[in-house]
């Protein structure tokens, strides 16, 4: 077996998750993730993966950056497009896209559900070899927040 499909992020990557449906409950979210202790990897998908955590500034720019994208791009009354392994005590959330949804719940026949467009980690994650190419405005929101 591939020792990075069998490594700690691997495996908690394929642990149990929790929506966050409704936007009010994920603003609580973002709170108890504002004082969950980290470290915290930031890593957009199809990116290089971070090496290094960041560091409370950036967690606190990219949870208002994403905020706003989710609310902006979302068109929906509803959120239940983050997930969390835990809403007490996250260690992993998994960020979808909104512009590349596909069925984020399960699977369309033989293809897999799609990647999140943007993971949060404690532990340092892995790369996640996807075959999509990041839009390049999202790679340009990417690389403006982060640069």
């Amino acid at each position: 077996m591939n020792s990075e499909l069998s490594s700690p992020f691997h495996q908690a990557w394929r642990g149990y998750f929790s929506s966050l449906l409704r936007w009010d409950d994920l603003e609580r979210f973002w709170e108890t993730l504002r004082h969950t202790p980290g470290p915290w990897y930031i890593y957009a998908i199809g990116e290089p993966v971070p090496t290094t955590p960041a560091d409370q500034v950036a967690l606190e720019r990219f949870i208002a950056e994403i905020d706003a994208l989710l609310r902006k791009e979302h068109e929906e009354d509803y959120c239940g497009i983050v997930y969390a392994d835990s809403t007490e005590t996250p260690s992993l959330i998994k960020i979808y896209d909104p512009n590349n949804l596909g069925s984020s719940c399960g699977s369309s026949g033989n293809q897999p559900p799609p990647l999140p467009g943007w993971v949060l980690s404690t532990l340092p994650p892995v790369d996640m070899q996807t075959t999509t190419v990041l839009p390049a405005n999202r790679r340009r929101w990417w690389q403006k927040l982060f640069s």
